[in-house]
């Protein structure tokens, strides 16, 4: 099976109450252990690369390994995506070079700029048979060079979505309801602490995710920035010589309820550098002779394929969906 869109993925994940999983590529042992993880449960996947990825591997090195995960998992339906792209250039680049999906992110600019930029970057999608993602709403936090500070970050307002998606024609929407980027989502004070003085994150809004789902009736919807950076991963990381004091993500209770509304596509990405990252850490402090890197890379990819596994089904939905 060639690279897919992700037309017919959201049509079947909106009428079957599930989410596709959009995970974020940067190297081989990353596409590998999404991809097996995919491939063994039978779930659609879609790889998501950023514009720092592009500049960190090159778009011809994430090419070709793409294409070696689809050889590899002909049955697999696999997208090919542009995440957070902040100009019209970049995405005419990655359409020009074999993506089959692009988001174009002007959630920063006003709502004619980004009408207008949105737009041109569908007529152009449309033309070479590319789906364009855009958002509405902005998220708090760092993902590669998306960033924004805290107390700028705003909620999608539902009465704009009718219009924006009818004046742009774009075929999927990222909204904002109160996830954000990276591995520290919340400060400590918008949160309250457990019994255990673990920080509890404020509930997403759902109530603004109902009201755009009425307005918007069987329009796939997406939620970025939702990992939700396990603490055992994170007990991990500083057990082995990391500091992450305080890192805290989206509850996964939360995910799988918006999974099985109108959210079509859920990204996640800091829960697998995470999981890599906690592994690599614990191998190389067990093992302090090792200097090869297959050594601790062969136990990261796994940790990475076990993340993916467990967000298919227990987050996502959409194992045995294939």
């Amino acid at each position: 099976m060639p690279l897919v869109t992700t037309t017919e993925m959201f049509k079947k994940a909106y009428d079957g109450g599930y989410a596709v999983g959009a995970f974020n590529v940067n190297n081989m042992e990353i596409v590998q252990g999404i991809t097996e993880a995919a491939a063994e449960l039978r779930s659609p996947v879609i790889l998501q690369v950023s514009k720092g990825a592009r500049a960190y591997a090159n778009h011809a090195y994430l090419m070709k390994m793409v294409e070696a995960a689809v050889e590899l998992n002909p049955e697999v339906p696999i997208a090919l995506h542009l995440d957070h792209g902040d100009s019209f250039e970049l995405c005419k680049s990655c359409i020009d070079g074999g993506f089959t999906s692009v988001m174009i992110d002007m959630s920063s600019k006003s709502f004619e700029e980004n009408i207008a930029i949105t737009r041109q970057v569908v007529e152009y999608a449309h033309a070479h048979g590319v789906v364009v993602e855009a958002e509405l709403g902005t998220l708090e936090g760092v993902e590669d060079e998306v960033v924004v500070e805290a107390g700028q970050a705003s909620y999608t307002r539902p009465e704009e979505v009718e219009e924006f998606v009818t004046r742009t024609g774009c075929d999927s929407l990222a909204i904002a309801i109160g996830t954000s980027h990276g591995a520290y989502k919340f400060r400590p004070e918008q949160c309250t602490r457990n019994e255990k003085g673990i920080l509890v994150p404020p509930p997403l809004r759902f109530d603004v995710l109902e009201e755009v789902t009425k307005r918007l009736p069987g329009f796939p919807i997406v939620l970025h920035g939702s990992s939700s950076v396990p603490q055992e991963f994170v007990q991990m990381v500083n057990q082995y010589g990391g500091n992450m004091p305080d890192a805290i993500g989206i509850p996964e209770e939360q995910l799988r309820k918006a999974a099985t509304s109108a959210v079509c596509k859920i990204n996640i990405d800091s829960d697998i550098r995470l999981a890599m990252t906690a592994q690599i850490r614990k191998h190389l402090f067990e093992n302090p002779s090792h200097f090869d890197p297959r050594q601790y890379l062969k136990p990261a990819r796994q940790a990475v394929k076990d993340m993916v596994a467990h967000k298919i089904v227990n987050v996502l939905g959409s194992n045995d969906r294939i």
